[in-house]
């Protein structure tokens, strides 16, 4: 039994989901090469006499970590929204069609004299 006809004449064209979900790869590329060059620069770059050199390279390269972090998990969120709008524009499907009772131009029925409808 087929429940749902689909309807081929309706597919809404792809907006700015598939514009931001073709820039991602490129957004993940320069900001993973943002990150990164804060370890590299901390390491090249002198500190200041008086700073631990250790414990400074050690305290940027957490903060690189949880970057890195932050900005896939951003990438993912966003890549997920993309999925779920392209889908959403997907072809139409139609289910049956039943009559509404309560639609603006209802159907007359006949009175009975009971008062009860079938």
């Amino acid at each position: 039994m087929n429940w749902l006809t689909k309807r081929h004449d309706r597919k809404t064209p792809p907006g700015l989901e598939m514009k931001v979900w073709k820039k991602l790869p490129l957004i993940t590329l320069v900001g993973t090469l943002a990150i990164l060059a804060l370890p590299v620069l901390a390491r090249i770059l002198p500190s200041a006499p008086e700073v631990d050199q250790a414990k400074y390279i050690n305290t940027v390269d957490i903060f690189a970590i949880a970057a890195e972090i932050t900005l896939i998990t951003g990438v993912l969120t966003v890549a997920i929204g993309c999925i779920i709008v392209h889908i959403m524009k997907g072809p139409a499907y139609m289910a049956d069609s039943l009559p509404v009772e309560h639609s603006d131009r209802p159907t007359p029925h006949k009175k009975r004299h009971n008062g009860s409808r079938d």
